[in-house]
């Protein structure tokens, strides 16, 4: 195993969480589909969730991170610095299935919402950068690439078969992390974005499950 430096290890620690495709840079972050539903943390809502309901988020997860899973995705989509989803999801499963789950994801959710995914998506990647270098996160050399990494990283976000985002997001970045920069996006784009960002995160990742095989995987609630 070898230290990567403090900037390259918060790169990783943000962009290794959020494995879900980016399909526009600039694209607009209020969801279309939810607009005016945005609560505050304090007025009783939870990543666009009532608290107390699992909804996409899952149970939290508090145990130690998989950072070779962490650094392997985000090495997957490199280069560090310049990460790419779709890259990386290309790389895991192929051309043809990133290409296909763009198209499908629009289709279902709308420009709109898959527009705002992408803004609050990258907005937590450049947060969880200064968080994950105030931690002083170290990596691994990465060893896993193409289906046997994204396997993993499914399985990172399994809670009694069901697929959740906030789950994965533990395993990768550990819990702390994950929430304060769910906290911060609540903050800058409010609950309804937030709650978006993780109904089409949960959806990519059960859809790359069952182009992968694994079919048993669930679709968790929505």
């Amino acid at each position: 195993m070898i230290k990567h430096c403090l900037g390259l290890a918060a790169v990783i620690a943000l962009n290794a969480g959020l494995l879900a495709p980016a399909f526009a840079d600039d694209a607009m972050a209020s969801p279309s589909s939810m607009s005016g539903g945005s609560m505050s943390m304090n007025g009783g809502m939870e990543h666009g969730f009532a608290r107390g309901q699992a909804g996409p988020d899952g149970t939290p997860y508090t145990g130690a991170p998989d950072l070779q899973a962490a650094v392997s995705l985000v090495v997957a989509g490199g280069p560090i610095g310049d990460f790419s989803l779709v890259k990386a999801l290309t790389a895991m499963a192929g051309a043809a299935t990133a290409n296909a789950e763009v198209e499908k994801l629009t289709k279902q959710y709308g420009k709109a919402d898959v527009a705002s995914f992408v803004v609050v998506q990258n907005f937590a990647v450049n947060d969880a950068v200064k968080r994950a270098a105030a931690a002083g996160v170290k990596f691994p050399k990465p060893m896993l690439s193409g289906t046997t990494l994204a396997k993993r990283v499914v399985m990172l976000g399994l809670e009694d078969g069901t697929y959740y985002e906030g789950v994965q997001l533990d395993h990768l970045v550990t819990h702390g992390i994950h929430e304060a920069v769910m906290a911060d996006i609540d903050q800058k784009f409010g609950t309804a974005a937030d709650a978006n960002y993780h109904r089409i995160a949960d959806q990519a990742h059960y859809d790359l499950a069952q182009a992968l095989g694994a079919k048993s995987v669930q679709l968790g609630p929505h």
